[in-house]
C-alpha cells in the first residue's frame, strides 16, 4: 500500500499514544461515559455502543479497573456534565478535507477553538456537509502480524463477514461495512485476537498530497493542535502523507 494507507494515520495516533497516555485516556473515558448515558446504561451485553467503546479503550491499552471505574462513576452521576457530539467540517492547507468529531459540554469554547486552529495554520473551518462526501464510514480493524499467519488471519475476517483484507508491512487491515462492525470485531475477540485499533472510521475515497514542506509542517500543526484539544475525539482527513513523516514522528 502507498503512503495514504490508513494504517500510516493510525501508527501515528498510536506513537501519540505512547507519549500521551493521559490525555488519551481521558478523551476515550469522555467517550465510555456518554457510551452509558446514551447508549442504554452500564452492562455492555445490552449496550452495543458501550462495548464498542470498551474494545477501542482496550486496543488504546487502557486498564480494565480504569474502564470499570469510569463505567460505575457515569452509571450513578446523573448531575455531571452533559456532553454533546458536535461534528466540524473544514479545509486545511491547499485544500485537505478534514472532518473533525468533538465530545463538549460548552459547543461556543469548541466552535471557537477549532476555528482558531483552521485559521491559524492555513485552512478553513467550512460547512456541514463541505468535505464529508470525501469519505466512506467503515470498521477499521488492525491486528499486529506477528506470529500470525496471514492467510488464518483472512479467512477468519472474512468468515466474521470483513468486506475487505489488506496485508501490511507490519499489520493487516480489516475493513468492514460500518453497520457489520461490531459482529466482526466481537467474531474476531472471541477467536483469540488483539487489535492495535478497532474502530468506525471515515475513511478518505480520494487522498490530496501537499507538494511542498512548509504546506505539509502546517497541515502537520494543524492536526497535532486539534488533536492536542481534550474536546476533540476523532480528527479524519485525506492529507496523503509522506510515509516518512510518519517515521519521523
Amino acid at each position: 500500500m502507498s503512503g495514504h494507507s490508513k494504517w500510516n494515520n493510525i501508527k501515528r495516533k498510536k506513537e501519540k499514544t505512547d507519549g500521551a497516555k493521559a490525555k488519551i485516556f481521558t478523551k476515550i473515558g469522555r467517550e465510555l461515559a456518554v457510551a452509558v448515558k446514551e447508549g442504554g446504561g452500564p452492562d455492555p451485553a445490552s449496550n452495543s455502543k458501550l462495548k464498542d467503546c470498551i474494545a477501542k479503550a482496550k486496543a488504546a491499552n487502557v486498564p480494565n479497573d480504569n474502564i470499570e471505574r469510569i463505567i460505575r462513576k457515569a452509571a450513578g452521576d446523573n448531575d455531571g456534565a452533559k456532553y454533546e457530539n458536535i461534528t466540524y467540517e473544514g479545509y486545511g492547507p491547499s485544500g485537505v478535507a478534514v472532518i473533525v468529531e468533538t465530545l463538549t459540554d460548552n459547543r461556543n469554547r469548541t466552535a471557537a477553538d477549532v476555528r482558531h486552529y483552521f485559521d491559524k495554520f492555513g485552512g478553513n473551518l467550512g460547512t456541514t456537509g463541505c468535505v464529508s462526501f470525501l469519505f466512506e464510514e467503515k470498521g477499521v480493524i488492525v491486528i499486529e502480524k506477528e506470529g500470525l499467519d496471514e492467510d488464518k488471519v483472512m479467512e477468519d475476517a472474512l468468515e466474521a463477514g470483513a468486506s475487505d483484507f489488506q496485508a501490511d508491512e507490519d499489520v493487516f487491515e480489516i475493513s468492514t461495512l460500518a453497520d457489520d462492525f461490531s459482529g466482526v470485531r466481537e467474531d474476531l475477540e472471541a477467536k483469540g485476537y488483539t487489535f492495535v485499533s478497532a474502530e468506525v472510521e471515515m475513511v478518505p475515497t480520494t487522498y490530496t498530497a501537499l507538494a511542498d514542506e512548509e504546506t505539509q509542517t502546517k497541515m502537520q500543526k494543524l492536526l497535532d493542535a486539534l488533536e492536542d484539544n481534550d474536546d476533540v475525539q476523532n480528527v479524519w482527513h485525506n492529507w496523503d502523507a509522506p510515509e516518512s513523516d510518519d517515521e519521523e514522528d
